[in-house]
């Protein structure tokens, strides 16, 4: 979600944080349960689009199901060889994709736009060519023109953490942003 004209940002109101650093919002509030769904992807019913990792027109592109809760993304997969980095092994550039993906769109699900800043990165274990994993991104906190999330990738079977991510996005200025709702199609009211 990287877009230079997201950088003509102006001050947003400062939403309720969601949580601590690394820690996902149901945690941090100690509640049990995960909030109720709020938006799917499906509510946006975005026009299709070329973006790598999450638009259906892009041939190459990862075609990522996102999920998405208040303040969190998520999306299952198994990535096959063509993002392949060493034999066996996806490659880390497609692993921070992914999760830069479920960070950037976990601030959408709260309409919050942005494009990535800063991101941070740790590899704990290699991800193999079609293993099940599991991406997850969400808010930490919220400043007006600011907003730091984590992510993670597990394996989608035990929920053993494979990668960790932390990241800095710049809010998109309320005109842009209404750009990109009119550009994507958001909201609409399209048949399926």
């Amino acid at each position: 979600m990287s877009d230079p004209a997201f950088l003509d940002a102006s001050p947003l109101s400062d939403p309720d944080s969601a949580g601590r650093a690394g820690v996902p919002a149901s945690e941090a509030s100690g509640a049990a349960q995960v909030q109720p769904v709020m938006l799917s992807y499906s509510d946006f019913r975005l026009r299709p689009h070329h973006c790598f990792a999450c638009g259906e027109l892009n041939e190459i592109g990862l075609h990522l199901q996102l999920n998405l809760e208040r303040g969190r993304c998520w999306t299952e997969l198994q990535l096959p060889r063509r993002f392949e980095g060493w034999e066996g092994l996806i490659h880390g550039g497609i692993l921070c994709t992914i999760l830069d993906e479920v960070m950037a769109w976990s601030l959408v699900a709260q309409d919050n736009w942005g494009v990535t800043a800063r991101m941070s990165v740790t590899f704990r274990k290699p991800v193999t060519v079609g293993r099940a994993i599991r991406a997850e991104g969400w808010i930490t906190e919220d400043r007006r023109r600011i907003h730091v999330t984590a992510g993670r990738i597990v394996d989608a079977s035990t929920g053993e953490e494979l990668v960790l991510a932390e990241a800095t996005y710049v809010a998109a200025s309320e005109s842009r942003k209404r750009e990109l709702k009119q550009n994507y199609g958001v909201g609409e009211e399209t048949a399926r």
